[in-house]
């Protein structure tokens, strides 16, 4: 198994021309699937069966992975048992009529209005540190962006008069998200009085910037959420993420088009984004007791 999927890697490299990061998360999924095979004793891709494949996801599932990501390794097993089969290397594809498993759908957590608010004031003083922090936060929850797009955020991107920024997503897609008053607010503030003092050198681009005069790792963000959200006082488990979700849950809640939250997430499939139908019981419950007869 391991010399096939060592084919395939090669494979998307010179035909699909894949990126690295891509085709080092097949590699990794493919690489889990052989070494569970091989405990069951399964060296050969001819005798895979469809309950391998079923057996494995409940093992990654037992083991406490989470759904997203049982969910990508399955489709690396998909793509590559199609792969193996157009090459004549596999007699027939088990995975051919499966579809996607209906993984059990894990609600992403969400701050109320008033909770982000409290984690927008976290930063609360006027030294460099907090006015960056507090533009970190404003814009996280104003654009919904992946703690990756706005660690790699350059000053270019942003469209200060029109109000949006450009940002670079997932498989290198490029789209335009739109921020509002209070977010440009924070940035104009951050721009013109704190970050001068993290570094004047004109070559730096990134928009956020740390002592160390670089831009500000997916950590760095990671760590200052956690310690704002501590300060707040919210006793949830909050996280970088936890504003996407924020973001596209209020948008919803105010009767956002779905198909527009989807592109301002940079979903490729609105049944990612639909995900968010559900989230707001809230809104649902006040909707059936104005309008059901009987509520």
């Amino acid at each position: 198994m391991n010399a096939l999927i060592d084919q395939f890697i090669d494979y998307l490299a010179l035909e699909r021309g894949l990126s690295p990061n891509t085709m080092s998360a097949y590699k990794s999924d493919l690489i889990c699937f052989s070494d569970f095979l091989l405990s069951r004793k399964i060296s050969s891709a001819n005798n895979i069966t469809r309950k391998h494949i079923l057996d494995f996801i409940m093992h990654q599932k037992d083991a406490g992975m989470n759904a997203n990501s049982i969910s990508r390794q399955f489709v690396s097993i998909k793509v590559l048992f199609k792969y193996l089969v157009q090459e004549g290397l596999l007699s027939r594809n088990v995975t051919e009529t499966m579809d996607s498993p209906k993984l059990w759908k894990v609600l992403p957590s969400t701050l109320s209005v008033k909770e982000v608010e409290r984690l927008i004031s976290a930063p609360a003083g006027n030294d460099k540190i907090s006015i960056r922090d507090r533009a970190i936060i404003e814009l996280m929850y104003a654009s919904g962006l992946r703690v990756s797009e706005l660690s790699g955020l350059k000053i270019d991107d942003l469209h200060m008069d029109s109000n949006y920024l450009r940002c670079t997503g997932k498989g290198s897609k490029v789209r335009v998200v739109p921020f509002g008053g209070k977010a440009k607010e924070q940035l104009q503030v951050y721009i013109s009085e704190a970050r001068p003092q993290f570094s004047q050198d004109p070559s730096m681009r990134h928009v956020f910037l740390t002592y160390r005069k670089k831009g500000i790792s997916r950590k760095g963000i990671w760590k200052l959420i956690k310690h704002y959200a501590k300060r707040a006082g919210i006793a949830k488990d909050v996280s970088p993420h936890t504003l996407r979700h924020s973001f596209a849950s209020h948008l919803l809640a105010n009767d956002a088009p779905l198909r527009v939250i989807q592109e301002m997430l940079g979903h490729a499939d609105i049944s990612t984004t639909q995900i968010y139908t559900h989230v707001d019981q809230g809104r649902l419950r006040s909707i059936h007791e104005k309008f059901h007869p009987r509520a």
